[in-house]
């Protein structure tokens, strides 16, 4: 059974920082290409970061670049991102994604809340 499990969500203010991170079981993680999505209220779901299956190649969404840094260890099955200078904007439910050819894996979310 597969499960990608998210945590280190929370309520944080503008500026801040927070790591989340998504433990992956039941794959073989290090041929997945991981990701981090989030999906605001009221709005579709959005790509945020991805890393691919070694770490070589990394993308990030414009509105991240330079404050997000998606990383993983194929070792301990999981998948990070390290998001600081954190805006009330980046406020979402954070999805990890896990995807290899047509297999397609996604966590429950966490909830991330940037407010004064």
């Amino acid at each position: 059974q597969v499960q990608l499990v998210e945590s280190g969500g929370g309520l944080v203010q503008p500026g801040g920082s927070l790591r989340l991170s998504c433990a992956a079981s039941g794959i073989v993680f290090s041929i997945f290409t991981m990701g981090w999505y989030r999906q605001a209220p009221g709005k579709e779901r959005e790509l945020v970061a991805i890393i691919s299956s070694t770490g070589g190649s990394l993308n990030y969404a414009d509105s991240v670049k330079g404050r997000f840094t998606i990383s993983r260890d194929n070792a301990k099955n999981t998948v990070y991102l390290q998001m600081n200078s954190l805006k009330p904007e980046d406020t979402a439910v954070y999805y990890c994604n896990a995807k290899f050819g047509p297999d397609d894996y996604w966590g429950q979310g966490t909830q991330v809340t940037v407010s004064s």
